[in-house]
């Protein structure tokens, strides 16, 4: 009996390792249907993305706007919200923060940052209040207006970049540079790394912060734990559901604005390529532990980045990549099925 408690304590944090062990296990063996050698196909995959300068480089640029929007979906788990609406609070985020980098000139850069950062954020937030509100007041499922809302910002982003905000001359649908003064910096000299993985690891901490450390935290889980018993402690329900897919979605708006502000400095009619997807992917893989986000973001990030390297060291499609972290997913829920089934043993025993 004293095993299995302790089998059970030890589940939550050894399950994600068995989930991404057992992915590049099955990885393995999909590249050895393809005619390569694993060991050499993972080697160039993490040893490009993870120990060379400018793979590391690429993968932190990666990691930032996974690390925000796992938060934002995190944070909406926290109080029993399911936020698939990421990839559009990206893009929204993205949005604002253009609209401050092209048409607010003369500020300084110590002004011009926080203003397009804040806007951004704001952009996000605003798009994933909505799903909130139709959640708490009309009690409209969230997960299917996420869902949808996704569609209307992709295609309110590429009207905008195919018409009124599209460069003069441009071969492709993108928008004119934004100004200097609203660029983030570069962090590791002549890479992609810039300073929007530091804002995303200060979020991360200022979440951790929230949610353990405040009556706030307390109040966003005990909404996600039982909304019933947290009403009649006199919590408002709504309040808090609105809050958190707010929060939510500005994390995401964030995510979108480092895209825009750090790495393109355009506007782009393919902002995210899927950036919001893998997020919930990378939510529910941390267990709800914002320092496991933090890992599981770099190891998504490491994968995206180290792809076209071990296609061209050992001949692997990268879709073997897109494979590995679908398997991710698939076999941490598996691990959540046993999880519950060896909980609801145990009680019966008791």
């Amino acid at each position: 009996m004293i095993t299995n408690k302790r089998f059970q304590l030890l589940l939550p944090i050894l399950s994600p390792l068995i989930a991404i062990a057992s992915a590049l296990i099955v990885g393995a063996i999909l590249i050895l249907l393809a005619r390569a050698n694993p060991i050499t196909a993972y080697t160039a995959l993490f040893q490009e993305s993870l120990s060379t300068y400018f793979g590391f480089g690429n993968t932190l640029t990666k990691m930032t706007p996974l690390l925000f929007t796992s938060l934002g979906v995190l944070v909406a788990l926290r109080a029993g919200q399911f936020n698939i609406g990421g990839e559009g609070q990206i893009y929204l985020g993205a949005l604002g923060s253009a609209l401050i980098g092209l048409y607010v000139q003369g500020l300084p850069a110590i002004i011009h940052i926080p203003l397009a950062l804040l806007t951004g954020f704001g952009f996000g937030a605003v798009w994933g209040w909505i799903p909130g509100y139709l959640k708490a007041v009309r009690g409209v499922n969230e997960v299917i207006t996420t869902l949808l809302l996704n569609y209307i910002a992709v295609n309110l982003v590429s009207y905008l970049v195919q018409n009124p905000l599209k460069a003069p001359g441009a071969p492709s649908p993108y928008s004119p540079l934004i100004a200097k003064s609203a660029q983030l910096p570069i962090i590791l000299p002549e890479s992609l790394a810039h300073a929007g993985i530091i804002l995303a690891l200060m979020a991360a901490v200022i979440l951790w912060v929230l949610l353990v450390r405040s009556p706030l935290g307390y109040q966003i889980a005990a909404v996600g734990f039982n909304p019933i018993a947290a009403h009649y402690a006199r919590i408002s329900v709504k309040n808090t559901i609105m809050l958190v897919m707010g929060l939510a979605g500005g994390l995401a708006g964030l995510a979108g604005a480092s895209e825009v502000m750090g790495l393109k400095y355009r506007l782009f009619e393919q902002v995210s390529s899927g950036y919001g997807f893998d997020a919930v992917a990378i939510a529910f893989l941390s267990r709800g532990s914002i320092g496991g986000v933090v890992l599981t973001s770099l190891f998504f990030a490491a994968l995206r980045s180290g792809a076209n390297v071990m296609q061209r060291s050992a001949g692997v499609p990268v879709t073997i990549v897109y494979v590995i972290q679908g398997l991710t997913v698939l076999f941490i829920a598996i691990s959540l099925a046993v999880e519950t089934r060896l909980k609801t043993q145990s009680n019966a025993e008791v």
